[in-house]
């Protein structure tokens, strides 16, 4: 029983298909007084877009970006603003992603509460409210190899003319004070109709995740499945100090069972944040409800979905203590989720089956989204 994105690790890991996969060793970026290559690339708008759709923009901005990293998610409001302030200025903004998402590993999306595919993609733009065309080129990424794509954000400022005239950062810091606005003095400078007086900087960011490293995530998959499981025992006093939660980590709880058929489809869904989010300020604990006679029965599920975060066995005997240690408004059925802040505040309860994606964003909410985030 799979979730989403081990469903999609798996299937490229086994199609790794033959076609020629673009890397970091070849990229060069596109050089000043270029031409802006064309692209067709789908936006999450539900249309394609390439250059003749922005033909009568004085000035095209195109943003790579992406979803996952920290630095570009830094830059999102700055993004929105950009084009929010210049849009009646006979500017056009575009932003592209251009990774693949079959290359990113687990551990990378520590930041994130959504991957770089392109479903994925529509739920960033939506919950963020992007009002410029967000378009996907990790199908094949020709475009971002024609253009040069270091990291995200990288930003490319075309003339008129479609010519090159600004290559690099939007600024010179994604977290501390910023005193060097590059997008914005090249978009003034060329609505101004003068020289782009900085016509390159250094781009800093997540490296781009190009197909080659698709390996690279295959590998990672295969040493998570190999991880240690554990299971141990637990009694209502160990419960009340899970709950208590005296360490400095955001603690999600879940209470599941072998013999509870929602508890083990849903079991993958907390794999996958466990992998995300555990090299932060993050805990994933499980507690069975499994009778203690059936210990090894519990163990072998576990081992069988690699659920290899803080595993407990209540052995507390009646379940009605378990639901007092843990939280007095569960009213008993399984499967049944907290979320803990550091200090014992219940920030989340969820009697069923999660939904995923509403877990994860409170998750990297609280956690932070961006390097300026750690707690």
């Amino acid at each position: 029983m799979l979730n989403t994105w081990q469903r999609t690790a798996v299937l490229f890991l086994a199609c790794l298909i033959a076609a020629p996969l673009a890397g970091a060793a070849d990229v060069k970026p596109l050089p000043i007084g270029s031409p802006a290559p064309d692209f067709n690339l789908p936006g999450v708008d539900g249309r394609n877009y390439s250059l003749k759709d922005f033909a009568s923009a004085k000035v095209l901005v195109i943003v790579f970006t992406c979803d996952h990293c920290p630095t570009a998610q830094a830059y999102e409001d700055r993004i929105k603003k950009l084009d929010a302030d210049y849009r009646d200025k006979g500017v056009a903004l575009v932003a592209i992603s251009p990774n693949d998402p079959k290359a990113l590993r687990l551990d990378e999306l520590g930041y994130t509460d959504v991957s770089d595919s392109f479903e994925e993609m529509k739920f960033r733009a939506k919950d963020h409210d992007f009002k410029f065309p967000y378009l996907y080129d990790g199908e094949t990424q020709a475009a971002s190899h024609a253009y040069g794509v270091l990291a995200t954000p990288h930003v490319f400022i075309f003339d008129q003319d479609r010519k090159l005239r600004y290559a690099g950062g939007i600024d010179n810091s994604d977290i501390h004070e910023v005193t060097a606005n590059y997008a914005r003095d090249a978009i003034d400078d060329l609505l101004a109709g003068r020289p782009v007086r900085v016509e390159k900087s250094r781009v800093f960011g997540c490296s781009t995740k190009w197909a080659e490293k698709r390996e690279e995530a295959k590998k990672a998959l295969a040493k998570y499945d190999a991880e240690p499981v554990e299971l141990k025992t637990i009694d209502v006093a160990g419960v009340k100090d899970l709950v208590k939660n005296d360490s400095k980590k955001l603690r999600v709880i879940n209470i599941w069972a072998t013999w509870c058929g929602p508890c083990v489809a849903e079991l993958p869904e907390f794999v996958t944040m466990n992998r995300m989010y555990r090299k932060r300020k993050f805990e994933m604990i499980t507690i069975s409800m499994d009778d203690p006679q059936r210990r090894q029965t519990a163990l072998d599920m576990l081992k069988q979905l690699h659920v290899s975060s803080t595993n407990y066995l209540f052995t507390g005997g009646d379940p009605n203590a378990l639901a007092e240690a843990l939280d007095s408004k569960w009213e008993g059925p399984v499967p049944y989720t907290l979320i803990v802040e550091p200090g014992g505040k219940i920030i989340y309860r969820k009697t069923g089956e999660i939904d995923p994606l509403e877990v994860r964003r409170l998750i990297v909410n609280f956690i932070g989204r961006t390097y300026a985030g750690e707690r």
